[in-house]
């Protein structure tokens, strides 16, 4: 297993400097992660500094609350993608989602999938927000709309990913869909317990310390 392929570097932070996004991607050229994923104003600036490298651009839309239309969701993405991003990290409507308003969180997250023209797609459905009937659902609608993962967690909430959320989640796409466990994984052990449930991928902050099997204090 080359664990340092599930990992999504990542610095989300509202007061992230250029200087800590060019310290997380020398670090995710370092180590090969996956993926450096940051908010859409640094989407460019990461293309950048990864362009002789196999490590991916990821970057977060409608993040951290998903409070926002479908429309604006879309247009974020469609300029993230020109910007040079090769998957999308998306919030939820999870307010739709909790008054059971099932049709417009499908349209949600298929407006995204269709401005990604082909790029990856996470749904991040906030699972510490949710029934598990309700985690169940967003994993299918997320699955109906043609996403390519389910994600726990924003890491902005109440809390982040938990074995049994990845398990779960695991079993509710049937196959049809990867799952990405986030917020919370800070070590090793963290991140082997997340991957021995399921999970395909990991968000978090801490790679550098998982991958020296050491513990962080980071959570995003």
């Amino acid at each position: 297993m080359n664990l340092a392929k599930y990992i999504d570097h990542t610095i989300l932070k509202p007061d992230t400097t250029k200087a800590q996004v060019k310290t997380i991607c020398d670090e995710a050229k370092k180590y090969q992660f996956a993926s450096v994923c940051v908010n859409q104003y640094n989407t460019a600036f990461v293309k950048n500094e990864l362009k002789d490298s196999d490590v991916k651009v990821c970057t977060v839309v409608g993040f951290p609350l998903g409070a926002v239309t479908k429309d604006v969701k879309a247009f974020e993405t469609k300029q993230a993608i020109a910007d040079g991003a090769d998957e999308i990290d998306m919030v939820i409507n999870i307010g739709a989602l909790k008054d059971g308003l099932e049709d417009e969180v499908y349209e949600d997250i298929k407006a995204v999938v269709e401005a990604a023209a082909g790029a990856t797609v996470k749904v991040i459905i906030e699972t510490c927000l949710l029934t598990d009937e309700q985690k169940e659902t967003a994993c299918k609608l997320a699955v109906k709309a043609k996403a390519d993962f389910v994600k726990t967690s924003t890491g902005f909430s109440s809390g982040g990913a938990t074995v049994e959320d990845v398990r779960l989640m695991k079993e509710a796409v049937e196959g049809q869909a990867k799952v990405k466990a986030s917020g919370g994984v800070r070590d090793y052990e963290d991140a082997m317990a997340v991957i021995e449930a399921g999970a395909d991928r990991i968000g978090a902050s801490s790679g550098v310390a998982i991958m020296n099997n050491q513990t962080s204090n980071e959570d995003y």
